[in-house]
């Protein structure tokens, strides 16, 4: 056999081989695809990074055995890019406050709200202050108006409970964010982060979610001697999980409404269960809707935040 013989008989070999390689990826492609179809997972970022990966991480563990799909919990670097991500689909299911819920849905068509927790349809934010700032516990909302001219710290801009909802009581009560030191708020970019710089004394008031508040003063992290609640917000609804459109076409039929019954069935009679209920600072899940939010979009438009 000729060289140029022996050439075309490889060269007929490599093809063949490289044809039988495609045949055999194409047909598998579509089960594999399948079978790697992940349902991704994520949160605003309101509170610090440990407890945040421990709670997700257990839900995402949870979540995979009831549903019997891979669940991966995807961290975020702010609350913008909770909304960006589930935007642009890289979140398929994310735990929002109300304000972020809200201009997510508004930018996901079809996008809707699955659930809440028991506490989250009457939700309140506090304000704290540094004991050198002389400030004593408000008993009337008219007394906001002793805010002027302090330091204060919201959390992140785009919080509900530690922005959106102090500012509009402020508002409400007649002080303005012009009206505090400095011209404007600061921003701390979580809850946690407000109660610290408010205890340092870099502000002398900070605003931020009750429930989070509770939990840095379970903790031990709350010095009473330096920083101690003044005024507690009336009620209003706030967190819950968004789900996006089309995981019934990636995930099989009916399966948002499976996704939304694991949530609701979560039970501290088990232990994930009972440990991610207690992360979340409630006892259970409640089925909510996207009219239940109104009111929230109503303020979000006032102040700016929803165009």
């Amino acid at each position: 056999m000729s060289v140029r013989e022996r050439r075309a008989v490889v060269a007929t070999g490599l093809i063949a081989g490289l044809a039988l390689t495609a045949s055999v990826s194409s047909c598998g492609a579509p089960q594999n695809d399948a079978k790697q179809a992940v349902l991704q997972i994520g949160a605003i970022p309101d509170q610090n990074p440990e407890k945040l990966n421990r709670l997700y991480g257990t839900l995402s563990a949870e979540l995979s055995e009831k549903l019997d799909v891979p669940v991966r919990y995807a961290p975020v670097s702010n609350y913008a890019a909770a909304v960006s991500a589930f935007r642009t689909g890289s979140l398929d299911l994310v735990w929002f406050g109300g304000l972020t819920g809200v201009q997510a849905r508004l930018q996901t068509p079809g996008a809707r709200v699955l659930a809440q927790r028991d506490i989250d349809a009457e939700f309140t934010s506090v304000f704290i202050a540094n004991g050198a700032s002389g400030l004593r516990p408000f008993t009337s909302a008219d007394q906001l108006v002793e805010l002027k001219g302090r330091r204060l710290a919201f959390g992140s801009e785009s919080s509900t409970s530690g922005r959106l909802m102090p500012q509009f009581f402020m508002g409400e009560n007649g002080v303005k964010p012009e009206d505090l030191a400095g011209g404007g708020p600061g921003f701390s970019g979580s809850h946690d982060a407000t109660v610290a710089v408010v205890q340092s004394g870099a502000y002398e008031v900070g605003a931020l979610n009750e429930q989070v508040w509770r939990s840095n003063v379970a903790d031990g992290r709350v010095d009473p001697g330096k920083v101690s609640v003044i005024w507690r917000t009336p009620p209003y609804v706030d967190y819950h999980w968004v789900v996006r459109p089309g995981l019934d076409e990636r995930f099989g039929d009916g399966f948002t409404d499976k996704l939304q019954t694991a949530l609701l069935d979560l039970s501290a009679d088990t232990e994930n269960g009972a440990t991610i209920l207690e992360l979340f600072g409630a006892e259970r899940f409640i089925p909510a809707k996207d009219e239940d939010y109104v009111m929230i979009e109503t303020v979000g438009r006032q102040l700016g935040k929803i165009r």
